[in-house]
C-alpha cells in the first residue's frame, strides 16, 4: 500500500504519453504554438510501462492515460495492451477530447480500456470552436458515439467559462441525461499558461445556473473522487469538481507522471522529481525509492484556496492531463 505523508491512500496514477494537442482551448494553452515534441524528450512506452508496473505492484490498483491529448501518440493501442496484460483487472481509462477517438474506439477497447473522460464543453459549433480554436464538435460527438457504440464507459468533463458557455450547462447536461453518461462541470483552475481573460464559475455558481431548471440535492461524499455528486428529482446523478474547495484535497488518492518521466506528487504544485534516469537504466529499486520519496513530500492542500485569495498556478495542465 502506498501512503502519503498524511497518512492518505494513493491507489491512482495518470500517465500522460504527450503534451502535444491538437486544440488549443482558452483554459489550459491557447497562446502555444503548435509544435512537436522530441521524441527523445519522451519516455518511451516500454519506459513508462516499467514505471506502471513498480506502481502497480506497490498498489496502484487504477491508471488513466493523459496528454496533452493521448490520441496524438501513435500505437497508444498497444501500450494499453501492455498495461491490460500485465493486470487485467486494472482500472484502465483514458482522457481525451475526442476529435480522433472515432478511428481507434474499436482497437482501444479491444486492448483493454474500460473507460474514457471526454472534454465537452459546448453543443453549439461555433462556441466549441472559439473554446478549441478549431472547428472540432462534429468529430467530438461522433467519437463519444463510436466509444459509446463498442462498448467504453463514457464520462463527460466541462469546464463552465464566463461569457462563452454558461449559457449551455443545462443543455448539456440534458445531453448526457439523455445519453446515460455521468458529467461533471469542472471549477477552472486558474493557471499561467490559460488565455489572460479567461474566468470560470465556482461551485455555488455552477449549482445556481443548473437550479434555475432543476431541483437537485447534494450526496454524501463517498471514496476518493474529486466530484461533489448531486441528484435531480429524476435520479438522474451529476458532479462538480471543486478544487477551490478543501475537500478536492482531503481525500487526494493520485499521483501523475508526465511523458518525459516527471512524476508529480500535486496538481497544483510545481514540485516533482524525475524517474527517468533510473527507469532507463533499469534501477527498479531507485524507481521505487523515488515514487515512495515523492509521496512523503506530497502537500497537503493547493492553493486555489488559500485563505489570502486564490492564487494562479504555474502548472502547465497540457503537460499532466488535469
Amino acid at each position: 500500500m502506498l501512503l502519503d505523508g498524511y497518512g492518505r491512500k494513493v491507489d491512482y496514477l495518470r500517465v500522460s504519453v504527450t503534451e502535444r494537442c491538437n486544440f488549443r482551448c482558452q483554459y489550459c494553452m491557447p497562446e502555444k504554438p503548435f509544435s512537436w515534441v522530441p521524441k527523445e524528450n519522451l519516455l518511451s512506452y516500454e519506459d513508462l510501462f516499467k514505471f506502471i508496473k513498480v506502481s502497480i505492484d506497490e498498489g496502484i490498483t487504477k491508471v488513466r492515460i493523459t496528454g496533452g491529448e493521448p490520441l496524438l501518440r501513435e500505437g497508444l493501442e498497444h501500450f494499453v495492451k501492455m498495461i491490460y496484460d500485465y493486470k487485467n483487472d486494472i482500472d484502465l481509462a483514458l482522457t481525451t477530447n475526442a476529435y480522433l477517438l472515432e478511428q481507434c474506439a474499436q482497437k482501444l477497447k479491444d486492448a483493454g480500456l474500460k473507460r474514457i473522460n471526454v472534454s465537452l464543453d459546448s453543443l453549439k459549433p461555433d462556441v466549441a470552436a472559439k473554446i478549441a480554436q478549431k472547428d472540432v464538435l462534429a468529430k467530438i460527438l461522433a467519437g463519444i458515439a463510436k466509444a459509446d457504440e463498442v462498448g467504453l464507459k463514457v464520462k463527460i468533463n466541462c469546464v463552465p467559462m464566463q461569457g462563452v458557455n454558461d449559457d449551455e450547462l443545462v443543455d448539456i447536461l440534458e445531453f448526457c441525461k439523455e445519453k446515460g453518461y455521468p458529467v461533471r462541470f469542472i471549477e477552472f483552475m486558474e493557471n499561467q499558461h490559460a488565455h489572460s481573460g479567461a474566468k470560470g464559475y465556482n461551485s455555488d455558481e455552477i449549482q445556481a445556473i443548473i437550479r434555475k431548471k432543476y431541483n437537485f440535492t447534494k450526496l454524501e461524499r463517498t471514496g476518493s473522487s474529486p466530484s461533489q455528486d448531486y441528484k435531480t428529482e429524476e435520479g438522474y446523478v451529476f458532479g462538480v469538481i471543486e478544487p477551490h474547495k478543501d475537500d478536492f484535497c482531503a481525500t487526494c488518492n493520485r499521483i501523475r507522471l508526465t511523458a518525459s518521466g516527471v512524476l508529480i506528487p500535486c496538481l497544483y504544485f510545481e514540485d516533482a522529481q524525475s524517474i527517468k534516469d533510473a527507469i532507463q537504466a533499469n534501477d527498479i529499486d531507485k524507481a521505487a525509492a523515488i515514487l515512495k520519496d515523492v509521496l512523503a513530500n506530497k502537500p497537503e492542500k493547493n492553493k486555489w484556496n488559500d485563505e489570502e485569495g486564490s492564487e494562479t498556478s504555474a502548472r502547465a495542465f497540457y503537460e499532466t492531463g488535469g
